[in-house]
């Protein structure tokens, strides 16, 4: 939490001086103190009051004031918020291994098919771009909403030799920096990162691949360069451990695939043995962490679409710096009526039986008739 005007804490000083009013307002209380002859009497008739209820009042207003005088500093807190100009880099595989059967009808084609899936269910304002890789890695679709030109680019995917996931992730963060100029190109070096804020860009690399790094720049070099620009990469591996016939049709198989004797007939078709290629789950995973991303692995068609599909609810959440000075303000308020209130219920005044009242004093007597006799004398006029 971060506070924009942090100056504003010095009405914190609120808080001494109300425990200095309360100290004053106490001796003045004893110098008004009024003597009364029965003690005993009146403290039988007034209600028992504890310690707790004379303090609880003046703490919860003292709360209040502390909470009211953070609140003044205008307080920041960074937390998750749905983010509008998400943008996801969608980095396929598309490396001859894709042709394996072990999730049918192959790896490829079940791949596929749950990125149309994917497409088809993300927001419309969401931009999606579409990176392909084997030996080497292109961007074959710029960031996008339109989600015709993504089907068609993901229906047209072919296999090719080799599997560069470095070269894919640089790829993919030079194409974020065509659209966001807070991000650059990974010919320049990124500026230092301003704290261990927790903050990502909007945009998101996803990496699919059901293989190991052969060839091009290591996936750790490329993740570094991801992390220093803030862009997260979610890394997901594709595929079992089982061995199965590497099987693709024409259309899933480039020109420079054709003749590789590598397990593929020569017009797609059929291969001619059982070959996988193991994940390299530790590289993923530390690219992952490395990026603030999360490894995830499907074994199975259904597993690829079910990640794909929840992806979006971590991806398109930003965490930004949203201030609660709201907050502040109304617990303090309620702080602060809840202690005046319980002082004014708890402390109202006590009514004193007439029986315990004080008689008021007796009216003076009246003075004593007067003891000179009244003059009777009558004048006459002569």
């Amino acid at each position: 939490m971060s506070l924009t005007w942090p100056w504003a804490l010095a009405a914190l000083l609120a808080f001494p001086l109300l425990l200095g009013y309360r100290w004053w307002l106490r001796r003045r209380r004893r110098r008004e103190t009024v003597r009364v002859s029965n003690i005993t009497l009146i403290r039988a008739a007034l209600p028992g009051r504890s310690l707790w209820r004379r303090r609880i009042p003046i703490w919860l207003f003292a709360a209040g004031l502390v909470v009211l005088a953070g609140g003044a500093a205008r307080p920041q807190a960074s937390v998750p918020v749905p983010s509008n100009s998400a943008s996801i880099l969608l980095a396929m595989d598309v490396s001859a291994s894709m042709c394996s059967t072990d999730v049918p009808p192959n790896r490829l084609s079940a791949a596929q098919e749950a990125a149309r899936t994917f497409v088809e269910e993300l927001d419309d304002g969401t931009r999606i771009g579409l990176v392909t890789f084997s030996a080497i890695a292109g961007l074959l679709v710029e960031p996008t909403t339109d989600k015709d030109v993504l089907l068609a680019a993901i229906a047209d995917l072919k296999t090719s030799r080799g599997t560069a996931i470095g070269q894919a992730i640089l790829t993919s963060v030079d194409a974020i920096s065509e659209i966001n100029p807070d991000v650059p190109p990974t010919g320049v070096e990124a500026p230092p990162p301003a704290g261990d804020s927790g903050e990502y860009e909007p945009e998101t690399i996803v990496v699919l691949t059901d293989g190991r790094n052969t060839q091009g720049v290591d996936p750790i070099t490329a993740a570094s360069e991801a992390a220093a620009r803030k862009v997260r990469v979610y890394t997901i591996g594709f595929g079992s451990s089982e061995p199965a016939p590497s099987v693709c049709s024409r259309e899933q198989i480039s020109g420079d695939a054709a003749f590789r004797g590598d397990g593929m007939g020569p017009f797609g078709g059929f291969g001619r043995g059982g070959r996988y290629q193991q994940i390299d789950e530790d590289t993923l995973t530390e690219v992952a962490d490395m990026t603030g991303g999360e490894y995830f692995q499907a074994e199975n068609a259904d597993a690829l679409t079910e990640v794909l599909l929840d992806l979006p609810s971590s991806i398109t959440l930003q965490r930004e710096n949203v201030e609660i000075t709201a907050w502040f303000a109304l617990v303090g308020a309620l702080l602060v009526l809840g202690g005046l209130g319980l002082a004014q219920w708890w402390q109202r005044p006590v009514v004193v039986p007439p029986a315990l009242a004080p008689s008021p004093p007796a009216p003076p007597p009246p003075p004593p008739p007067s003891e000179t006799p009244p003059d009777n004398t009558v004048w006459k006029r002569g």
